[in-house]
Protein backbone atom coordinates (compact mmCIF):
# COMPACT_ATOMS: atom_id res chain seq x y z
CA UNK A 1 0.00 0.00 0.00
CA UNK A 2 2.66 2.21 0.97
CA UNK A 3 4.87 1.51 -2.33
CA UNK A 4 1.77 2.18 -4.68
CA UNK A 5 1.38 5.63 -2.83
CA UNK A 6 4.92 6.25 -3.48
CA UNK A 7 4.38 5.64 -7.01
CA UNK A 8 1.18 7.72 -7.01
CA UNK A 9 3.08 10.80 -5.91
CA UNK A 10 6.06 10.35 -8.01
CA UNK A 11 3.46 10.16 -10.90
CA UNK A 12 1.51 12.92 -9.49
CA UNK A 13 4.83 15.44 -8.70
CA UNK A 14 5.74 14.37 -12.49
CA UNK A 15 2.12 15.52 -14.11
CA UNK A 16 2.44 18.79 -12.35
CA UNK A 17 6.23 19.08 -13.17
CA UNK A 18 5.26 18.82 -17.09
CA UNK A 19 1.90 20.80 -16.72
CA UNK A 20 4.65 23.61 -14.85
CA UNK A 21 6.70 23.32 -18.07
CA UNK A 22 3.75 23.81 -20.55
CA UNK A 23 2.37 26.77 -18.83
CA UNK A 24 6.01 28.32 -18.30
CA UNK A 25 6.63 28.01 -21.97
CA UNK A 26 3.49 29.53 -23.12
CA UNK A 27 4.19 32.41 -21.04
CA UNK A 28 7.28 32.82 -22.83
CA UNK A 29 6.01 32.67 -25.90
CA UNK A 30 3.71 35.37 -25.08
CA UNK A 31 6.23 37.60 -24.09
CA UNK A 32 8.60 36.97 -26.54
CA UNK A 33 6.23 37.17 -29.88
CA UNK A 34 3.95 40.26 -28.16
CA UNK A 35 6.30 42.55 -26.07
CA UNK A 36 5.87 45.17 -29.01
CA UNK A 37 1.73 44.66 -28.83
CA UNK A 38 1.83 45.28 -25.49
CA UNK A 39 -0.19 48.67 -25.17
CA UNK A 40 -0.95 50.50 -22.65
CA UNK A 41 -4.28 52.68 -22.64
CA UNK A 42 -4.63 56.04 -21.03
CA UNK A 43 -8.01 56.90 -19.79
CA UNK A 44 -9.69 60.56 -19.49
CA UNK A 45 -10.06 61.54 -15.66
CA UNK A 46 -13.56 62.87 -16.75
CA UNK A 47 -14.66 59.78 -18.20
CA UNK A 48 -13.53 57.71 -16.11
CA UNK A 49 -15.53 60.00 -13.31
CA UNK A 50 -18.71 59.71 -15.05
CA UNK A 51 -18.31 55.92 -16.59
CA UNK A 52 -16.94 54.88 -13.04
CA UNK A 53 -17.47 51.97 -11.33
CA UNK A 54 -17.61 49.93 -14.09
CA UNK A 55 -14.81 52.02 -16.60
CA UNK A 56 -12.19 52.07 -13.46
CA UNK A 57 -12.12 48.42 -13.55
CA UNK A 58 -11.57 47.75 -16.85
CA UNK A 59 -7.75 46.91 -17.65
CA UNK A 60 -5.45 49.88 -18.84
CA UNK A 61 -2.95 46.95 -20.94
CA UNK A 62 -4.20 45.20 -23.70
CA UNK A 63 -2.83 43.75 -27.02
CA UNK A 64 -2.79 45.19 -30.48
CA UNK A 65 -1.46 42.64 -32.08
CA UNK A 66 0.40 43.29 -35.31
CA UNK A 67 3.20 42.19 -38.68
CA UNK A 68 5.40 44.23 -40.47
CA UNK A 69 5.75 42.16 -44.03
CA UNK A 70 8.40 42.78 -46.44
CA UNK A 71 7.84 42.83 -50.23
CA UNK A 72 9.95 43.53 -52.96
CA UNK A 73 8.25 46.92 -53.64
CA UNK A 74 7.05 47.94 -49.57
CA UNK A 75 6.72 47.32 -46.58
CA UNK A 76 3.27 46.67 -45.25
CA UNK A 77 2.33 47.04 -41.71
CA UNK A 78 -0.89 45.60 -40.24
CA UNK A 79 -2.59 45.96 -36.69
CA UNK A 80 -5.63 44.82 -35.40
CA UNK A 81 -7.83 47.28 -33.41
CA UNK A 82 -10.79 45.87 -32.96
CA UNK A 83 -14.07 47.83 -31.64
CA UNK A 84 -12.35 51.19 -33.43
CA UNK A 85 -13.33 53.14 -36.43
CA UNK A 86 -10.56 54.32 -38.91
CA UNK A 87 -11.53 57.85 -37.76
CA UNK A 88 -10.13 56.75 -34.41
CA UNK A 89 -6.67 56.11 -35.98
CA UNK A 90 -3.76 58.35 -36.08
CA UNK A 91 -0.70 57.18 -38.26
CA UNK A 92 2.75 59.22 -38.21
CA UNK A 93 5.62 58.14 -39.48
CA UNK A 94 9.22 59.68 -38.42
CA UNK A 95 12.65 58.30 -40.14
CA UNK A 96 12.21 54.25 -39.42
CA UNK A 97 9.43 54.26 -37.23
CA UNK A 98 5.65 54.38 -37.62
CA UNK A 99 3.63 55.66 -34.84
CA UNK A 100 0.06 54.20 -34.42
CA UNK A 101 -1.95 56.13 -31.97
CA UNK A 102 -5.76 56.58 -31.14
CA UNK A 103 -8.43 56.06 -28.84
CA UNK A 104 -10.72 53.31 -28.11
CA UNK A 105 -13.82 54.56 -26.42
CA UNK A 106 -16.12 52.60 -23.79
CA UNK A 107 -19.58 52.52 -24.57
CA UNK A 108 -22.12 50.69 -22.80
CA UNK A 109 -25.44 49.87 -23.64
CA UNK A 110 -27.30 49.52 -19.92
CA UNK A 111 -26.35 51.01 -16.80
CA UNK A 112 -28.07 48.54 -14.75
CA UNK A 113 -25.61 45.22 -15.35
CA UNK A 114 -22.75 43.64 -13.96
CA UNK A 115 -19.38 42.88 -15.47
CA UNK A 116 -17.98 39.12 -14.89
CA UNK A 117 -15.13 39.53 -17.01
CA UNK A 118 -13.44 42.58 -18.03
CA UNK A 119 -10.38 41.77 -20.61
CA UNK A 120 -10.58 44.84 -23.14
CA UNK A 121 -8.79 47.93 -22.41
CA UNK A 122 -10.27 51.15 -23.11
CA UNK A 123 -8.85 55.13 -23.81
CA UNK A 124 -6.06 56.55 -25.82
CA UNK A 125 -2.66 54.45 -27.04
CA UNK A 126 0.47 55.01 -28.55
CA UNK A 127 2.29 52.11 -30.16
CA UNK A 128 5.22 52.11 -32.14
CA UNK A 129 6.25 50.30 -34.84
CA UNK A 130 9.84 49.87 -36.27
CA UNK A 131 10.28 49.65 -40.09
CA UNK A 132 12.97 47.13 -41.19
CA UNK A 133 13.42 49.89 -44.32
CA UNK A 134 13.54 53.59 -45.62
CA UNK A 135 10.26 54.22 -46.65
CA UNK A 136 8.56 56.81 -49.16
CA UNK A 137 6.30 58.33 -46.70
CA UNK A 138 4.57 60.31 -49.69
CA UNK A 139 2.94 57.46 -51.11
CA UNK A 140 2.44 55.49 -47.98
CA UNK A 141 -1.70 54.75 -47.83
CA UNK A 142 -3.74 52.94 -44.99
CA UNK A 143 -6.69 51.46 -45.28
CA UNK A 144 -9.66 49.72 -42.44
CA UNK A 145 -10.78 46.61 -42.97
CA UNK A 146 -12.46 44.05 -40.26
CA UNK A 147 -10.78 45.71 -37.38
CA UNK A 148 -7.52 45.66 -38.93
CA UNK A 149 -5.03 48.93 -40.03
CA UNK A 150 -2.55 48.36 -42.95
CA UNK A 151 -0.54 50.63 -43.65
CA UNK A 152 1.40 50.04 -46.84
CA UNK A 153 4.82 51.97 -47.32
CA UNK A 154 6.88 51.86 -50.86
CA UNK A 155 10.64 51.51 -50.16
CA UNK A 156 13.20 53.89 -51.12
CA UNK A 157 16.50 53.88 -52.25
CA UNK A 158 19.51 50.98 -51.63
CA UNK A 159 19.23 47.75 -53.55
CA UNK A 160 18.46 44.57 -51.88
CA UNK A 161 20.42 43.11 -50.00
CA UNK A 162 23.22 40.21 -51.83
CA UNK A 163 24.95 37.43 -50.51
CA UNK A 164 28.95 37.58 -50.91
CA UNK A 165 30.98 34.19 -50.89
CA UNK A 166 34.13 34.94 -48.89
CA UNK A 167 37.76 33.60 -50.67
Amino acid sequence: MLDSLKQAGKHIGHEIGRAWENMSEGWRELLSRSNNALTHFVRNKDEEQTQAPALASFPRWSLLAGEVEETEKEVVVSVEVPGMEKEDCRIAIEGNMLYLSGEKRFERDTHDSTYHVMERAYGAFQRSIPLPRNVDTDKAKASYKNGVLTVRLPKVGGKPAKSITVS
